[in-house]
Protein backbone atom coordinates (compact mmCIF):
# COMPACT_ATOMS: atom_id res chain seq x y z
CA UNK A 1 0.00 0.00 0.00
CA UNK A 2 1.51 3.45 -1.32
CA UNK A 3 -0.40 6.71 0.84
CA UNK A 4 0.14 9.73 -0.14
CA UNK A 5 -1.10 11.73 3.31
CA UNK A 6 -2.42 15.53 2.92
CA UNK A 7 -2.62 17.78 5.79
CA UNK A 8 -0.93 21.62 6.75
CA UNK A 9 2.49 20.23 6.22
CA UNK A 10 5.31 20.97 7.62
CA UNK A 11 2.85 20.75 10.57
CA UNK A 12 1.90 23.25 12.82
CA UNK A 13 0.47 23.26 16.03
CA UNK A 14 -2.88 23.29 14.76
CA UNK A 15 -5.41 20.36 15.52
CA UNK A 16 -5.82 19.40 11.45
CA UNK A 17 -1.90 19.31 10.78
CA UNK A 18 -1.40 17.07 13.77
CA UNK A 19 -4.48 14.82 13.10
CA UNK A 20 -2.32 14.39 9.46
CA UNK A 21 0.84 14.24 10.64
CA UNK A 22 0.40 11.74 13.36
CA UNK A 23 -1.14 9.35 11.23
CA UNK A 24 1.71 9.79 8.37
CA UNK A 25 3.98 8.86 11.44
CA UNK A 26 1.91 6.05 12.15
CA UNK A 27 1.90 4.39 8.94
CA UNK A 28 5.38 4.60 8.51
CA UNK A 29 5.78 3.03 12.11
CA UNK A 30 3.29 0.01 10.83
CA UNK A 31 5.50 -0.47 7.72
CA UNK A 32 3.69 1.67 4.75
CA UNK A 33 5.11 3.18 2.60
CA UNK A 34 3.73 6.95 2.63
CA UNK A 35 5.04 10.23 2.01
CA UNK A 36 3.23 13.68 3.10
CA UNK A 37 2.31 17.11 0.85
CA UNK A 38 1.28 20.38 2.06
CA UNK A 39 -2.67 20.10 1.19
CA UNK A 40 -2.66 23.62 -0.45
CA UNK A 41 0.39 22.63 -2.87
CA UNK A 42 -0.68 21.72 -6.42
CA UNK A 43 2.88 21.41 -7.57
CA UNK A 44 3.83 19.14 -4.78
CA UNK A 45 1.09 17.43 -5.14
CA UNK A 46 1.20 16.55 -8.57
CA UNK A 47 4.96 15.44 -8.72
CA UNK A 48 3.64 12.76 -5.80
CA UNK A 49 1.26 12.12 -8.28
CA UNK A 50 3.53 11.50 -11.01
CA UNK A 51 6.74 9.61 -9.36
CA UNK A 52 5.43 8.06 -5.94
CA UNK A 53 1.83 6.77 -7.76
CA UNK A 54 -0.04 6.31 -4.74
CA UNK A 55 -2.83 3.75 -3.90
CA UNK A 56 -4.69 6.66 -1.87
CA UNK A 57 -4.38 9.77 -1.07
CA UNK A 58 -5.95 10.66 2.26
CA UNK A 59 -5.92 14.20 3.82
CA UNK A 60 -8.22 16.01 6.74
CA UNK A 61 -10.11 19.13 6.32
CA UNK A 62 -13.86 19.60 6.65
CA UNK A 63 -15.92 18.93 3.95
CA UNK A 64 -15.30 22.68 2.09
CA UNK A 65 -11.74 20.83 1.23
CA UNK A 66 -13.16 18.45 -1.19
CA UNK A 67 -11.83 20.15 -3.91
CA UNK A 68 -8.36 19.46 -2.04
CA UNK A 69 -9.41 16.43 -0.83
CA UNK A 70 -11.08 14.93 -3.48
CA UNK A 71 -11.39 16.54 -6.66
CA UNK A 72 -7.71 16.91 -7.36
CA UNK A 73 -6.43 13.83 -6.71
CA UNK A 74 -9.53 12.35 -9.04
CA UNK A 75 -8.35 14.47 -11.63
CA UNK A 76 -5.05 12.38 -11.79
CA UNK A 77 -6.58 8.89 -11.61
CA UNK A 78 -6.39 8.64 -7.66
CA UNK A 79 -8.73 7.78 -4.94
CA UNK A 80 -8.83 10.11 -2.55
CA UNK A 81 -10.26 9.57 0.91
CA UNK A 82 -11.30 12.54 3.23
CA UNK A 83 -10.80 12.44 7.28
CA UNK A 84 -13.09 14.71 7.90
CA UNK A 85 -14.43 16.97 10.80
CA UNK A 86 -17.94 19.06 11.07
CA UNK A 87 -18.12 22.56 11.47
CA UNK A 88 -21.90 22.12 12.58
CA UNK A 89 -23.63 21.87 9.13
CA UNK A 90 -22.44 20.60 5.83
CA UNK A 91 -23.92 22.75 2.86
CA UNK A 92 -22.16 21.69 -0.40
CA UNK A 93 -19.98 18.75 -1.96
CA UNK A 94 -23.13 16.37 -1.08
CA UNK A 95 -23.33 15.03 -4.61
CA UNK A 96 -19.42 14.31 -4.86
CA UNK A 97 -18.65 12.67 -1.14
CA UNK A 98 -22.05 10.07 -2.10
CA UNK A 99 -20.23 9.30 -5.13
CA UNK A 100 -16.94 7.78 -2.95
CA UNK A 101 -16.79 4.39 -1.83
CA UNK A 102 -14.88 5.86 1.65
CA UNK A 103 -15.44 8.80 4.14
CA UNK A 104 -13.15 8.99 7.08
CA UNK A 105 -14.72 11.00 9.68
CA UNK A 106 -13.18 11.81 13.20
CA UNK A 107 -16.13 10.85 15.83
CA UNK A 108 -19.53 9.03 15.77
CA UNK A 109 -20.87 12.32 16.43
CA UNK A 110 -19.43 13.54 13.22
CA UNK A 111 -20.83 10.30 11.64
CA UNK A 112 -24.44 11.92 12.36
CA UNK A 113 -23.88 15.14 11.40
CA UNK A 114 -23.38 14.13 7.80
CA UNK A 115 -25.74 11.81 7.85
CA UNK A 116 -27.88 14.72 9.01
CA UNK A 117 -27.02 17.39 5.99
CA UNK A 118 -26.97 14.68 2.99
CA UNK A 119 -24.57 12.32 3.55
CA UNK A 120 -25.06 8.66 2.92
CA UNK A 121 -23.99 6.39 6.09
CA UNK A 122 -22.94 2.97 4.24
CA UNK A 123 -19.34 4.23 3.24
CA UNK A 124 -18.61 6.62 6.40
CA UNK A 125 -16.23 4.87 8.46
CA UNK A 126 -15.06 6.31 12.22
CA UNK A 127 -11.01 6.61 12.51
CA UNK A 128 -10.86 9.05 15.71
CA UNK A 129 -6.97 11.80 16.12
CA UNK A 130 -4.35 9.56 16.97
CA UNK A 131 -2.22 10.57 20.11
CA UNK A 132 1.45 10.74 20.90
CA UNK A 133 1.58 8.83 23.82
CA UNK A 134 5.47 8.84 24.01
CA UNK A 135 5.54 12.66 24.15
CA UNK A 136 2.18 12.89 25.95
CA UNK A 137 2.70 11.44 28.94
CA UNK A 138 2.42 12.31 33.00
CA UNK A 139 5.63 14.35 34.52
CA UNK A 140 6.27 14.43 38.20
CA UNK A 141 4.97 18.31 39.62
CA UNK A 142 9.04 18.77 40.40
CA UNK A 143 9.84 18.22 36.89
CA UNK A 144 12.39 20.95 35.76
CA UNK A 145 10.44 21.99 33.04
CA UNK A 146 7.06 21.82 34.80
CA UNK A 147 8.08 24.13 37.50
CA UNK A 148 9.24 26.55 34.93
CA UNK A 149 5.44 26.75 33.33
CA UNK A 150 3.99 27.09 36.62
CA UNK A 151 6.91 30.29 37.11
CA UNK A 152 6.26 31.37 33.91
CA UNK A 153 2.43 31.55 34.24
CA UNK A 154 2.38 33.30 38.18
CA UNK A 155 1.64 30.12 39.50
CA UNK A 156 2.20 29.77 43.21
CA UNK A 157 3.54 26.37 44.60
CA UNK A 158 0.71 25.69 46.52
CA UNK A 159 -2.19 26.92 43.91
CA UNK A 160 -4.18 24.21 41.77
CA UNK A 161 -4.35 24.54 38.27
CA UNK A 162 -7.08 24.55 36.01
CA UNK A 163 -6.71 24.67 32.37
CA UNK A 164 -7.91 25.15 29.14
CA UNK A 165 -6.60 25.24 25.68
CA UNK A 166 -8.20 26.60 22.65
CA UNK A 167 -8.45 29.07 20.09
CA UNK A 168 -10.74 31.15 22.42
CA UNK A 169 -11.72 30.05 25.77
CA UNK A 170 -15.20 30.25 25.56
CA UNK A 171 -15.05 27.60 22.32
CA UNK A 172 -14.04 25.81 24.87
CA UNK A 173 -16.58 25.94 27.62
CA UNK A 174 -14.62 28.44 29.92
CA UNK A 175 -17.16 30.91 30.43
CA UNK A 176 -19.11 28.03 31.87
CA UNK A 177 -16.08 26.94 33.56
CA UNK A 178 -15.69 30.38 35.07
CA UNK A 179 -19.17 30.55 36.15
CA UNK A 180 -18.67 27.06 38.13
CA UNK A 181 -15.71 28.30 40.11
CA UNK A 182 -16.82 31.67 41.02
CA UNK A 183 -19.80 29.59 43.36
CA UNK A 184 -17.28 26.53 44.48
CA UNK A 185 -17.07 27.92 47.55
CA UNK A 186 -13.45 27.05 47.37
CA UNK A 187 -11.08 30.28 48.76
CA UNK A 188 -9.57 31.74 45.57
CA UNK A 189 -5.99 31.39 47.10
CA UNK A 190 -6.33 27.95 46.78
CA UNK A 191 -6.65 27.68 42.63
CA UNK A 192 -5.65 29.98 39.20
CA UNK A 193 -7.99 29.18 35.86
CA UNK A 194 -5.30 29.83 32.93
CA UNK A 195 -6.55 30.27 29.40
CA UNK A 196 -4.13 29.43 27.15
CA UNK A 197 -5.32 30.91 23.69
CA UNK A 198 -3.98 31.63 20.47
CA UNK A 199 -3.53 35.49 18.71
CA UNK A 200 -6.08 35.67 15.99
CA UNK A 201 -8.95 39.01 16.30
CA UNK A 202 -11.50 36.88 16.92
CA UNK A 203 -9.71 35.62 20.30
CA UNK A 204 -8.85 39.37 21.17
CA UNK A 205 -12.27 40.31 21.10
CA UNK A 206 -13.76 36.96 22.75
CA UNK A 207 -10.61 37.84 25.92
CA UNK A 208 -12.44 41.23 26.94
CA UNK A 209 -15.21 39.87 26.89
CA UNK A 210 -14.10 36.91 29.24
CA UNK A 211 -12.13 39.19 31.39
CA UNK A 212 -15.28 41.36 32.02
CA UNK A 213 -17.15 38.14 32.99
CA UNK A 214 -14.65 37.22 35.21
CA UNK A 215 -14.05 40.33 37.40
CA UNK A 216 -18.14 40.79 37.13
CA UNK A 217 -18.11 37.37 38.68
CA UNK A 218 -15.23 38.14 41.32
CA UNK A 219 -12.84 35.66 40.29
CA UNK A 220 -10.74 38.20 38.00
CA UNK A 221 -7.35 37.91 39.58
CA UNK A 222 -7.47 33.78 39.50
CA UNK A 223 -8.00 34.03 35.96
CA UNK A 224 -5.66 34.63 33.18
CA UNK A 225 -5.65 34.25 29.35
CA UNK A 226 -2.04 33.73 28.41
CA UNK A 227 -2.12 34.55 24.40
CA UNK A 228 0.68 33.37 22.34
CA UNK A 229 1.98 30.94 19.79
CA UNK A 230 3.35 27.78 21.32
CA UNK A 231 4.75 24.24 19.74
CA UNK A 232 3.05 20.84 20.16
CA UNK A 233 6.57 20.17 21.63
CA UNK A 234 5.57 22.63 24.47
CA UNK A 235 1.88 21.01 25.60
CA UNK A 236 2.68 18.47 27.24
CA UNK A 237 4.65 20.55 29.78
CA UNK A 238 1.96 22.90 29.98
CA UNK A 239 -1.06 20.37 30.39
CA UNK A 240 1.71 18.63 32.92
CA UNK A 241 1.87 22.13 34.88
CA UNK A 242 -2.20 21.65 35.51
CA UNK A 243 -4.02 19.65 38.21
CA UNK A 244 -7.41 19.88 35.92
CA UNK A 245 -8.11 19.92 32.28
CA UNK A 246 -11.45 21.68 31.84
CA UNK A 247 -13.21 21.85 28.44
CA UNK A 248 -16.57 21.42 28.07
CA UNK A 249 -16.59 22.36 24.59
CA UNK A 250 -19.60 24.31 23.08
CA UNK A 251 -18.45 22.52 19.89
CA UNK A 252 -16.52 19.35 19.51
CA UNK A 253 -16.18 16.61 16.70
CA UNK A 254 -13.14 15.04 18.73
CA UNK A 255 -11.84 16.61 21.42
CA UNK A 256 -7.88 16.02 21.00
CA UNK A 257 -6.55 18.23 23.97
CA UNK A 258 -8.84 16.11 25.70
CA UNK A 259 -7.39 12.84 25.17
CA UNK A 260 -4.07 14.07 25.19
CA UNK A 261 -4.87 15.64 28.77
CA UNK A 262 -5.70 12.08 29.89
CA UNK A 263 -2.51 10.76 28.22
CA UNK A 264 -1.00 13.53 30.74
CA UNK A 265 -2.94 11.66 33.85
CA UNK A 266 -4.98 14.53 34.27
CA UNK A 267 -8.91 14.49 34.96
CA UNK A 268 -11.21 15.75 32.51
CA UNK A 269 -14.27 18.02 32.74
CA UNK A 270 -16.48 17.56 29.35
CA UNK A 271 -19.53 17.64 28.07
CA UNK A 272 -21.45 14.98 27.71
CA UNK A 273 -22.13 15.25 23.81
CA UNK A 274 -20.26 15.36 20.65
CA UNK A 275 -16.86 13.89 20.21
CA UNK A 276 -16.07 13.54 23.63
CA UNK A 277 -18.53 10.85 24.00
CA UNK A 278 -16.03 8.43 22.28
CA UNK A 279 -13.34 10.00 23.85
CA UNK A 280 -14.44 10.36 27.66
CA UNK A 281 -15.82 7.93 30.12
CA UNK A 282 -17.41 9.25 32.50
CA UNK A 283 -16.36 9.09 36.32
CA UNK A 284 -13.82 6.93 34.71
CA UNK A 285 -11.73 9.17 33.00
CA UNK A 286 -13.70 12.16 33.42
CA UNK A 287 -16.56 13.99 34.70
CA UNK A 288 -19.16 14.85 31.91
CA UNK A 289 -21.33 17.62 32.34
CA UNK A 290 -24.98 17.24 31.14
CA UNK A 291 -26.36 19.84 27.97
CA UNK A 292 -27.84 22.50 29.40
CA UNK A 293 -28.79 24.25 26.02
CA UNK A 294 -28.57 23.78 22.35
CA UNK A 295 -28.01 26.21 19.85
CA UNK A 296 -30.14 26.25 17.12
CA UNK A 297 -30.07 28.50 13.89
CA UNK A 298 -32.79 28.47 11.27
CA UNK A 299 -30.61 29.92 8.11
CA UNK A 300 -27.25 30.17 7.29
CA UNK A 301 -25.05 32.43 4.16
CA UNK A 302 -21.67 30.74 2.98
CA UNK A 303 -19.66 31.82 -0.11
CA UNK A 304 -16.58 30.76 -1.95
CA UNK A 305 -15.12 29.35 1.07
CA UNK A 306 -17.67 26.38 1.00
CA UNK A 307 -17.79 26.22 -2.75
CA UNK A 308 -19.93 27.85 -3.74
CA UNK A 309 -19.66 31.30 -6.55
CA UNK A 310 -21.25 33.71 -4.47
CA UNK A 311 -22.89 34.41 -0.96
CA UNK A 312 -25.65 31.59 -0.48
CA UNK A 313 -28.66 31.64 1.56
CA UNK A 314 -29.64 28.15 3.07
CA UNK A 315 -32.74 28.24 4.82
CA UNK A 316 -33.46 24.70 6.93
CA UNK A 317 -36.35 23.05 6.72
CA UNK A 318 -35.49 22.12 10.53
CA UNK A 319 -33.93 24.21 12.70
CA UNK A 320 -29.99 22.97 13.00
CA UNK A 321 -28.17 22.98 16.33
CA UNK A 322 -24.35 24.35 15.88
CA UNK A 323 -23.67 24.72 19.46
CA UNK A 324 -24.04 23.40 23.19
CA UNK A 325 -23.43 24.99 26.54
CA UNK A 326 -22.58 22.78 29.83
CA UNK A 327 -24.58 22.48 32.95
CA UNK A 328 -22.60 24.76 35.06
CA UNK A 329 -23.92 22.89 38.39
CA UNK A 330 -22.94 19.83 36.92
CA UNK A 331 -19.35 21.76 36.09
CA UNK A 332 -19.58 23.02 39.90
CA UNK A 333 -19.74 19.66 41.33
CA UNK A 334 -17.19 17.95 39.54
CA UNK A 335 -14.42 20.81 40.28
CA UNK A 336 -15.65 20.28 43.91
CA UNK A 337 -14.84 16.59 44.05
CA UNK A 338 -11.32 16.68 41.84
CA UNK A 339 -10.08 20.23 43.92
CA UNK A 340 -10.39 18.36 47.06
CA UNK A 341 -9.56 15.26 46.53
CA UNK A 342 -5.98 14.71 45.35
CA UNK A 343 -6.64 10.57 45.06
CA UNK A 344 -9.44 10.99 43.38
CA UNK A 345 -7.49 13.40 40.74
CA UNK A 346 -4.85 10.52 40.72
CA UNK A 347 -7.21 7.82 39.95
CA UNK A 348 -9.11 9.35 36.99
CA UNK A 349 -5.62 10.82 36.17
CA UNK A 350 -4.89 6.73 35.48
CA UNK A 351 -7.63 5.65 33.83
CA UNK A 352 -6.83 9.00 31.33
CA UNK A 353 -3.80 7.35 30.41
CA UNK A 354 -4.81 3.72 29.63
CA UNK A 355 -7.57 4.89 27.62
CA UNK A 356 -5.36 6.96 25.48
CA UNK A 357 -2.79 4.34 25.12
CA UNK A 358 -5.54 1.62 24.74
CA UNK A 359 -7.52 3.45 22.34
CA UNK A 360 -5.99 6.37 20.53
CA UNK A 361 -1.81 6.14 20.44
CA UNK A 362 -0.87 7.25 16.74
CA UNK A 363 0.00 4.05 15.72
CA UNK A 364 -2.90 1.87 17.22
CA UNK A 365 -4.82 4.35 14.84
CA UNK A 366 -3.15 4.38 12.27
CA UNK A 367 -3.32 0.18 12.02
CA UNK A 368 -6.91 0.80 12.31
CA UNK A 369 -6.69 3.08 9.13
CA UNK A 370 -4.57 -0.21 7.51
CA UNK A 371 -7.55 -2.28 8.02
CA UNK A 372 -10.37 -0.19 7.44
CA UNK A 373 -8.08 0.69 3.76
CA UNK A 374 -8.05 -3.03 3.21
CA UNK A 375 -11.81 -4.36 4.05
CA UNK A 376 -13.59 -1.43 2.39
CA UNK A 377 -10.99 -0.62 -0.91
CA UNK A 378 -9.41 -3.87 -0.98
CA UNK A 379 -6.00 -2.22 -1.17
CA UNK A 380 -2.61 -3.53 1.02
Amino acid sequence: MKVLVLYDYPPTPGGLATQGDLLYKGLLANGVDAHAAHVESTLEKEWYYNWFKPDIVVGTGYWGHTPQLVLHPRKHGIQGVPWLVADGYIANYQDVLNELPLILVTSNWVKEMYIRDGIKGDNIEVLPVGCDTENFKPYPKNHPKVLAVREALGISPEQQVILTIGGDAASKGGREVMEALAVTGIPLSDWKYVCKVWPQPRTIIQNHLDIELAQQLGIGKNVSFPTSIISRDFVPFLLGACDIYAAPSRLEGFGMLQVEAGACAKPVIGINAMGMLDTLIHGETAFMASVNQKIVINEVTLGTESGFEESKRIVFDEPRIVDYRADVNDIKESLIKLMTNPNLRKQMGEAGRQRALNHFDYRIVAKRFIEIINKRLDIY
